[in-house]
């Protein structure tokens, strides 16, 4: 017993630093460590009593670091009131539902945010920014809807699985309603004090062995965390922000990276080993053999820019293919993914500085590449680790369609728009130039992608198959069409996986 408790001391330190240094909840580096190295956390609902501690912790860890934004005058509520107002809403809600939920789901989810935020940190060091608002206090039809969605859903989230909402929060702040990095940090905070508070008592009303069982845990935490939070939002506060970032991405990847390597210890046999090594080969192979060809084209031909672009991007979409094919089961897919992904950051990391890299990729703002294979690659894990991770391979369908539907065209519909697009189309909801050819070039290429994956993988029938191709490939398109801000990312795929779900459910 005596080493858990040192391992909780840990996590709550670990926590205290990402709050003071980000805004980070205390569960993203808690919850992981508590579930996977502390056996009183290890019974029907430990990752539900772990993400109780947490948010324990986060309250008081919130509240001095808010303390400390708020002295360097970096707490904005003038236009992040109605968000803060629907996040501490739901909180209570997603406690509720998380009580019912199976906790390896929980864990998992844990353990994934903390490997997938410390890419992110390590990516893109600072948040970006926007300039400063203004003095006006009253809110846009367009940060209401900002604000309402995502309050809503972070605030599920946060009493869900215990996530605090801070990195949500932070990305909302800073990307969609421009807010600084420290002004965004100290906002959250100040909202995740209550947040934590809320749902942490709604925690431990439903669950009171929490408070019973495990106080000593619960006082430890508490009290390492506030200590931690206080002393990082100093230091964050007198530091340039690319050292935070780096920190924290640093942190959490090795954090994350070593409770899911520790969580899967008894599957790390010789025969996965084997099978692991087998799927990464194959899958490394099909990348590195087209993109060396594409490598050549680029240098011994006029190959345009955005053609080659678009060209490497059909490569990266279309690994899904090989990848779910060669592997078994879920999570070594998912595995070669991460692996993947993370050394492609360190190469390009090092190699974006000579000057050869800027002539092949030639990028319209730093880092692009990198964000670009970020969200490529963290997209189809996740898909991956949903449609058959979590549901079974027999949906795994859904995951390859969702990739098909949107990956192909988009590519296809930048080349044709800029190409042949004569009939330019325009709009408030419509971002740069886009061209009624390349968005019928890319509804073509959808369905043309999408097609086969329905008929081979799929329970349709043939007839079912084609219909439902030919409905969500222009839904697709459209969706592309009206998405700003490069979310058609994230925007295409999940309508594409939600039209897919429902076609299975109602068929």
């Amino acid at each position: 017993m005596g080493y858990e408790y040192l391992v909780a001391a840990l996590a709550a330190a670990l926590a205290g630093i990402g709050t003071g240094l980000v805004g980070l909840s205390a569960a993203t580096a808690m919850v992981p460590l508590l579930i996977v190295l502390c056996p009183t956390f290890g019974g029907e609902h430990g990752a539900y009593m772990a993400t109780a501690i947490a948010l324990a912790s986060d309250i008081l860890g919130s509240a001095v670091t808010t303390g400390v934004y708020a002295k360097n005058k970096k707490i904005d509520l003038r236009h992040g009131w109605l968000i803060a107002v629907c996040i501490i809403g739901m909180c209570t809600v997603g406690s509720v539902a998380a009580y019912f939920t199976h906790q390896t789901v929980l864990g998992g989810f844990s353990l994934f945010l903390c490997v997938a935020i410390g890419i992110r940190f390590l990516v893109s060091p600072d948040s970006k920014e926007r300039p400063e608002k203004d003095g006006k206090s009253r809110l846009s039809v367009r940060e209401i809807a900002i604000s309402l969605f995502f309050g809503l859903t972070i605030g599920f989230g946060t009493g869900f699985f215990g996530t605090g909402g801070g990195m949500m929060m932070l990305i909302v702040f800073t990307a969609m309603l421009g807010y600084d990095r420290k002004t965004a940090v100290g906002t959250s905070t100040f909202i995740m004090t209550f947040t934590a508070l809320i749902a942490a008592v709604s925690h431990i009303l439903i669950e009171p062995t929490i408070v019973l069982e495990c106080w000593k845990f619960l006082l430890l935490s508490i009290v390492v965390a506030t200590v931690f939070s206080l002393v990082s939002a100093k230091f964050a506060n007198r530091v340039k922000g690319r050292v935070v970032g780096y920190t924290t991405g640093a942190i959490l990847l090795v954090l994350g990276l070593s409770m899911i390597l520790i969580n899967n210890l008894d599957r790390l046999n010789l025969p996965y080993l084997l099978a692991f090594l087998r799927v990464f080969g194959i899958y490394v192979g099909y990348i590195v053999a087209l993109a060396a060809v594409l490598i050549v084209i680029r240098f011994t031909t006029k190959v345009k820019d955005h053609i080659f672009r678009k060209l490497l991007h059909f490569v990266a979409f279309t690994s899904i293919v090989p990848l779910v094919f060669a592997a078994d089961v879920w999570w070594i897919a998912a595995a070669v993914e991460v692996l993947f992904l993370i050394l492609v950051i360190a190469a390009l990391h090092f190699f974006e500085d000579f000057a050869f890299y800027q002539r092949l990729f030639v990028e319209k703002a730093k880092h692009e590449v990198i964000l670009s294979f970020v969200s490529l690659f963290g997209l189809m894990t996740v898909l991956i680790a949903v449609f058959w991770g979590i549901f079974g391979r027999a949906h795994l369908f859904i995951a390859m369609g969702a990739i098909m539907a949107w990956g192909p065209g988009d590519g296809m519909a930048a080349v044709v728009g800029k190409e042949y697009g004569r009939h330019k189309l325009r709009g408030k909801r419509i971002e740069g130039t886009k061209s009624i050819e390349g968005s019928v070039a890319m509804a073509i290429t959808a369905f043309v992608c999408l097609l086969p994956v329905l008929l081979t993988m799929s329970p349709l029938p043939w007839y079912a198959a084609v219909l439902a191709a030919l409905v969500i490939a222009p839904i697709a398109s459209v969706t592309e069409l009206l998405t700003k801000g490069g979310w058609d990312t994230v925007t295409v795929p999940a309508i594409s996986a939600i039209l897919l779900s429902v076609t299975l459910i109602w068929w």
